[in-house]
């Protein structure tokens, strides 16, 4: 019998391992735009420490290694931005970054009184906005990442979180 992935909160010493999982995940991600210098890679691991300290952060694991994560906090305006959402690729599909955005969420409403949850992705990321739509995100606008990426900002009240899959 296989190993289940479980979700909790991430500690300081996952540090690396989410730096490290982040550059993977993302390279699709910059291979789909021509742009290798979108934020999370080239993001480093002072801030992600930084992060893990500040922000609410959650890891999936399969037994001692970090196969996904996720990050939020909660802005002035009460939204809860979440972050960096990212999967392994060779465990994509399997519900994980549902599981992960439900703990994310319920977290930032529950310990941070998150009123609603507010993230962005790129324009052509498809797979990413099917799973943002599929757990009750919404388009409410567009913006321009630093990087010169044009993105898509999706938003859903607090109380709808992400069925787990």
């Amino acid at each position: 019998m296989g190993m289940s992935v479980t979700i909790s909160a991430a500690a300081e010493q996952d540090a690396e391992q989410i730096f490290r999982l982040q550059y993977l995940c993302f390279q699709s991600e910059a291979a789909l735009y021509g742009n290798y210098r979108i934020d999370p890679l080239v993001e480093s691991l002072d801030s992600i420490r930084h992060e893990l300290a500040e922000d609410c952060v959650f890891v999936a694991r399969l037994g001692d290694e970090v196969v996904g994560s996720v990050r939020g906090r909660v802005t002035e305006d009460g939204a809860a931005l979440i972050s960096k959402l990212c999967v392994h690729p060779r465990l994509q599909g399997h519900g994980i970054g549902a599981r992960l955005l439900r703990a994310a969420e319920s977290a930032l409403a529950e310990e941070r009184g998150a009123t609603r949850f507010r993230l962005h992705t790129g324009h052509r990321s498809e797979g990413n906005l099917r799973l943002y739509r599929r757990v009750g995100y919404r388009a409410v606008g567009t913006s321009q990442g630093a990087d010169g990426v044009p993105m898509i900002i999706l938003e859903k009240p607090d109380g709808s979180y992400a069925a787990t899959a």
